[in-house]
């Protein structure tokens, strides 16, 4: 049942000791404050390391060609490498079982102009499996097609904020728009979690582009996602074997690293894995650590109180307090103070973390939050703490005998 007096009793003694209740305050919000700003950074840290593959599927392998570095076979070093369509066709047909997605890559820079809007756009040709590989979200219209490929067709999909930029009073789909003196006609606008720079690409068909830039069939870059069934020791093996082909494909020294470039994110997937889990098993020992120094803290405080209150105790007792409402009394103050210190610690911890993210970008440090419920695990940790810190030295207390306790200097 409620108890008024109790309660009043208990605020009363927190307000008339002000220093008491402030050291108790203070380990416990300063406690709560760091555990929050450590848990925030390293969520930090970690949303900026998955932020490296937000956009691109963590399956993927890139293939870039190079020039040869060493001679080889009667070639000499300086050799340019060219892929063409015939090479994405080879990887296509001789990995089939191996291989999710694949897509080859032109690259061109044109202008684009929509009525009175202009301006200057990076352009991917590319196949219509690039579309999964680079996880574009289309929302309105399509996406390029095996038909588009087929037909050479004069069409493009946009980035989301191509369309602000250009068509600033309409919707861009269905609409045509100039590329370099060429009309296109827009059949899709897609999103990309990438950021800006992804937004602000334009997809057309790899063979309208290899047809009119150039009348060739020479490809930039090729891209595939392995089969997601794959572990990581056969993704590595498969794009070792990948490399180790092609390499033999175009007469490449097996020991040049520069020819055929092979990227594949399984390897710096592992790396940020791994990386994270030390940085949070790291964090998590420094924070325990933390939340163990804040709970010896508020011990050796309640052990100080309650000897400093010894002879209150024995006036209590004498005048018919029960051991039982001591005890309680005692502990209820040192959950109370616990609880609003930590409380106030949590508050100061996720100001600190919302006014200062946005400067932390420099420091590789991106969106640095934190779990609520975990920080108030850590709270409740605490509270639970500073109730046992309580009771084992008010028990001892109220079990002394008060001519005993009113005794004591």
């Amino acid at each position: 049942m409620f108890d008024l007096d109790l309660w009043r009793e208990i605020f009363q003694s927190i307000s008339k000791n002000k220093l008491r209740s402030l050291l108790s305050g203070f380990t416990v919000s300063f406690a709560i404050l760091l555990f929050t700003l450590l848990f925030g950074i390293a969520n930090g840290l970690e949303n900026t390391f998955n932020s490296f593959f937000k956009d691109d599927a963590q399956n993927s392998i890139f293939i870039r060609p190079g020039k040869t570095t060493k001679p080889y076979k009667g070639f000499k070093a300086g050799r340019d490498i060219q892929f063409k369509n015939e090479d994405y066709d080879y990887l296509k047909e001789h990995f089939g079982d191996k291989v999710q997605y694949i897509t080859s890559r032109v690259y061109k820079n044109l202008s684009a102009s929509y009525k009175n809007e202009k301006s200057s756009y990076t352009i991917r040709a590319v196949h219509p499996d690039h579309q999964y590989l680079e996880k574009t979200l289309v929302y309105e219209g399509r996406y390029i097609s095996v038909k588009d490929l087929q037909e050479n067709s004069k069409v493009i999909v946009i980035g989301r904020l191509v369309e602000e930029d250009l068509f600033t009073k309409t919707i861009a789909l269905g609409k045509y728009l100039n590329l370099g003196g060429i009309q296109y006609k827009v059949v899709g606008v897609y999103r990309d979690d990438g950021g800006d720079n992804e937004e602000r690409m334009i997809y057309m068909p790899i063979t309208t582009a290899q047809k009119i830039y150039g009348n060739n069939d020479y490809v930039d870059q090729i891209n595939l996602t392995y089969n997601p069934e794959m572990d990581f020791d056969q993704a590595l093996s498969f794009s070792n074997l990948l490399t180790k082909k092609l390499k033999e494909r175009f007469n490449v020294s097996p020991k040049d690293q520069r020819a055929v470039r092979v990227r594949n994110m399984a390897e710096a997937s592992k790396g940020i894995n791994q990386m994270t889990t030390v940085l949070g098993i790291l964090v998590l020992v420094i924070g325990m650590g933390t939340l163990i120094a804040g709970i010896v803290g508020i011990a050796n405080i309640m052990i100080f109180v309650v000897k400093e209150r010894t002879k209150e105790l024995g006036i209590r007792k004498a005048l018919g307090a029960t051991p039982k409402s001591i005890v309680t009394m005692i502990m209820l103050e040192s959950v109370i103070v616990t609880a609003l210190a930590g409380y106030l610690g949590l508050l100061m911890g996720m100001g600190i973390l919302e006014l200062i993210g946005d400067g932390l970008k420099e420091y590789f440090i991106t969106n640095p939050s934190v779990d609520t419920g975990l920080i108030i695990g850590a709270t409740i940790a605490l509270i639970i703490a500073g109730a046992i810190a309580g009771y084992v030295p008010a028990k001892r207390a109220a079990s002394i005998k008060p001519i005993v306790a009113l005794r004591d200097e």
